[in-house]
């Protein structure tokens, strides 16, 4: 057989091959676990949280998921409620990672850095790849009045809520907060990245980005000129408000899951299908099944 013969015969099985290669995944997603040992409070049953977290770990535990996340404020307040959940969060079989929500630091402003240990987190934004995908995790407690922990994130907190002031946003709330130049720059270099491999961009955040209300992350305008350019941004996974929420904006799924602490009765939580052209949003309990697909 001839050497180009030999080739074509190469190439052709290479292609073959690489539309063969499966690109289908699964997670798991659990949005305002929020424990701690308290009354209830706006229709939070906040010592009802470690039963529900159970029930639905024993659920993902029954998939092969990839990964599991947790969207932000794995507890309400004190630091010992942790005590009470993450042996629980350590019995998924899948990987598990942890997005920094605004309640996760309402304990001793001692204790804010040793939260953030305990989590299992060596940085408070990151990304990780799951096939064609590339995750990017963002702390939107990185300039806030409960989160900042250094002097110059303090500093930066005042500048930026003090700037946003006078234009009357519905979110410019104490509870929220934003994203420090540091980290929006950290994101642009992950984009690029991304853009390089040839790779599919999630975020997931503790603050939604859509639709716009008392929850959204201070500086959402300038996240949203960031991504703009980018046309592999495909969806943005947040919690924070609890009643869920979903819009879809320039071809990105903007998803808020439903808080699982809520109502008497009732849990909230859910399995992600990723394909090739679409995600697919199994919801139990509260939360409601979606099909996304990706433009």
């Amino acid at each position: 057989m001839k050497r180009s013969t030999l080739l074509l015969t190469f190439m052709v099985c290479l292609l073959s091959c690489q539309k063969n290669v499966d690109t289908s995944f699964k997670i798991g997603i659990i949005a305002d676990c929020q424990y701690c040992d308290c009354a209830v409070k706006w229709d939070r049953y906040y010592r009802a949280a470690p039963k529900r977290l159970k029930e639905a770990i024993a659920v993902l535990n029954k998939d092969s998921l990839s990964y599991s996340i947790h969207l932000g404020d794995f507890i309400d307040k004190d630091f010992k409620s942790l005590e009470r959940v993450l042996p629980m969060w350590k019995t998924l079989k899948s990987t598990s990672y942890h997005v920094l929500g605004n309640h996760d630091f309402e304990v001793e402003a001692s204790l804010k850095s040793s939260v953030i240990q305990r989590l299992g987190l060596t940085n408070r934004y990151y990304s990780f790849i799951e096939k064609e995908w590339r995750f990017i995790v963002l702390d939107g407690n990185d300039l806030s009045f409960h989160g900042a922990l250094t002097p110059n994130k303090k500093k930066q907190t005042d500048s930026i809520f003090n700037l946003l002031g006078n234009k009357e946003l519905p979110y410019l709330k104490k509870w929220n907060g934003g994203l420090s130049t540091v980290q929006l720059n950290w994101i642009k270099t992950e984009l690029d990245l991304a853009i390089k491999n040839n790779q599919k961009v999630g975020f997931y955040c503790h603050f939604p980005i859509f639709p716009i209300d008392e929850h959204n992350i201070w500086n959402r305008d300038q996240f949203l000129s960031l991504i703009k350019p980018y046309e592999n941004v495909k969806l943005f996974f947040n919690g924070h408000n609890h009643a869920g929420a979903y819009q879809m904006e320039n071809n990105v799924h903007y998803v808020t899951f439903k808080g699982m602490v809520d109502t008497e009765n009732s849990s909230a939580f859910a399995k992600v299908k990723f394909d090739s052209d679409t995600i697919y949003i199994e919801g139990f309990d509260r939360e409601l099944s979606r099909k996304l697909v990706l433009k």
